[in-house]
């Protein structure tokens, strides 16, 4: 049995999410969020510290083996995504200095593996998460996204681990993927 966290960075509100996985069958432990709503809009580093040390005391209260982390797009307002950037810094900063493997699985890729198609909108996400951990209520949406997170590492961490180990992975330097990404 292996325990799987799920973080959807966010500078408002970062969701988190704690699942255990047995082969195919999960098993809720906890979800929620943290919040930096308290901290004044304008102290980016505060909000930014009260990122890393809620993800810290999740890591520290549900010991989880492994982390999945959604990976930040690039959208219309570049400053948001620089925001947005940051935050997901301080929550793979808080992952990391605890030596924890982490994985990283796009919106797209958590929505596919979770309700089967990449546009699936936020309600969607929340119904099949109840669903498939088997939940009395609704998750927080912050929260749904964050234990969907960690569902689709549980499904294809294990295939993804198999693939890198089986070749070598690199990393092309001179290429880009839609819209600039370098891949």
């Amino acid at each position: 049995m292996i325990r799987i966290l799920g973080i959807d960075p966010g500078l408002q509100r970062t969701g988190f999410g704690v699942i255990e996985a047995d082969g195919p069958r999960l098993c809720y432990v906890a979800s929620g969020t943290i919040s930096t709503l308290e901290a004044p809009r304008g102290d980016l580093p505060g909000r930014l510290k009260i990122i890393f040390e809620g993800v810290r005391e999740v890591v520290q209260t549900y010991s989880p083996q492994q982390a999945s982390v959604e990976i930040v797009f690039v959208n219309v307002n570049p400053q948001s995504t620089l925001l947005l950037g940051q935050a997901r810094g301080a929550a793979l900063a808080a992952l990391v200095s605890g030596d924890m493997p982490v994985a990283e699985y796009t919106a797209l890729q958590m929505k596919k593996s979770i309700v089967g198609h990449g546009l699936a909108n936020k309600e969607q996400v929340q119904e099949m998460v109840k669903r498939l951990l088997a939940l009395p209520g609704l998750p927080g949406k912050d929260a749904a996204d964050a234990l969907g997170l960690a569902i689709t590492h549980a499904h294809a961490g294990a295939s993804i681990a198999a693939l890198a180990g089986a070749t070598e992975v690199t990393r092309r330097q001179h290429g880009q993927f839609r819209k600039g990404r370098v891949y």
